[in-house]
């Protein structure tokens, strides 16, 4: 699990499209780094499609979005291209990242227990440090409470 103040998990992820992405990448700009447990679902594409339409007030802000789950690379595509994403959509596929970040666990679906990706977003300032910790998202009304923790940066 992350810690607030801490210096962030390194990574790197393949996204779609084929470009291999690292969090090093954007030294220097803030990075919100989204969760979520599969493309294509009725709460991920909401989430996926909020995101992408606050994109412009994240650019002014400094601030890069980057969408991780399990989904192949394949899947990503599809759903990037399906919804016309305009951030990257990066595959974790053995789930390590996801782990690191805190964001498997239990989880209950359905009135059943089971291990998945909980969503979660993680808000990483420009000096590369974890700045706000959102755990076991709702979906609505969650990029604008993602803005007002970057613009409180």
């Amino acid at each position: 699990m992350v810690e607030e103040g801490k210096k962030a998990p390194a990574f790197t992820l393949q996204a779609a499209g084929g470009a291999k992405v690292s969090l090093s990448d954007f030294a220097g700009k803030n990075v919100v780094l989204y969760f979520y447990p599969k493309d294509n679902t009725p709460g991920c594409t909401v989430e996926a499609n909020d995101f992408n339409a606050a994109m412009p007030k994240f650019r002014k802000k400094n601030t890069v979005v980057l969408g991780v789950s399990r989904d192949s690379i394949e899947s990503h595509c599809k759903f990037r291209d399906k919804f016309d994403l305009n951030f990257p959509l990066l595959s974790d596929p053995e789930g390590k990242v996801i782990e690191k970040y805190g964001a498997w666990g239990e989880k209950n679906m359905y009135g059943k227990k089971m291990l998945g990706i909980l969503r979660t977003t993680v808000v990483i300032g420009a000096d590369g440090k974890v700045k706000k910790v959102f755990p076991k998202v709702r979906v609505a009304g969650h990029v604008d409470d993602v803005l007002e923790a970057i613009g409180a940066l």
